[in-house]
């Protein structure tokens, strides 16, 4: 039976590195964009890849190719996950199952349309999942982020609000980027756009982190006449 990873502030857990954890996240995105800057190359040396997308039109090609190797890449990256931790991560679950469904409409339509669109639909779908979780009483941002550190209930709260409207900016952004720009700008959006914007919105959150983090015993500070 597969399970998923725990719930943040769960006594007992042994969380995963968070080095393998950030790696196992970002290799597929790394994957993806190394496709389709050199989708030739990867053709020549992999013939069977030539094969995917119109050979007529190169031009075009390169993000069928990047599409089917990520969605490879994804695949890879849960089950390397699920083997190490014996858990599946939540929202690079969730992103997997959407980069396999809407991956494969890009390759089955051969329309670049469906992946362009999977950014918008992840991010809004993790949005609507944390702002959602949060009126259940639900602070699933500590999924993410609970092997980095630890935070109070009410840290974990906020932090998840804080992200859940982060991701609805993202998805507005990304429909305004694939819409308005080439295949080319998009792409290089989504992994050197998106990415400095995530690390920045991450260290602006550092000052609700710190105030939130929940110290261990020996950190404590005395209390008078102990």
């Amino acid at each position: 039976m597969v399970h998923f990873e725990e719930a943040p502030n769960t006594p007992g857990v042994k969380q995963p590195n968070p080095l393998l954890k950030l790696a196992l996240e970002l290799g597929p995105l790394g994957v993806f964009f190394f496709a389709n800057a050199r989708s030739a190359w990867l053709a020549e040396k992999l013939p069977f890849l030539a094969n995917i997308g119109d050979p007529a039109q190169p031009d075009s090609q390169g993000i069928f190719i990047a599409t089917a190797l990520f969605i490879v890449a994804t695949l890879i990256s849960l089950a390397v996950s699920l083997a190490v931790t014996r858990r599946l991560p939540v929202m690079p679950f969730v992103t997997g199952i959407v980069v396999l469904v809407f991956g494969g409409l890009t390759l089955w339509l051969q329309d670049d349309t469906f992946i362009k669109m999977k950014p918008t639909i992840v991010n809004a779908l993790f949005g609507g999942v944390l702002l959602g979780g949060l009126l259940f009483g639900k602070s699933l941002i500590g999924y993410v982020f609970d092997s980095v550190f630890s935070l109070t209930d009410e840290g974990w709260r906020k932090l998840t609000l804080r992200w859940g409207v982060f991701f609805f900016v993202l998805a507005v952004l990304n429909e305004i980027v694939w819409r308005n720009f080439s295949t080319d700008t998009w792409v290089s959006f989504k992994v050197f756009g998106i990415m400095p914007l995530t690390i920045l919105f991450t260290l602006t959150q550092v000052p609700l982190i710190t105030r939130e983090q929940i110290r261990p015993p020996e950190d404590a500070t005395p209390a008078p006449g102990e």
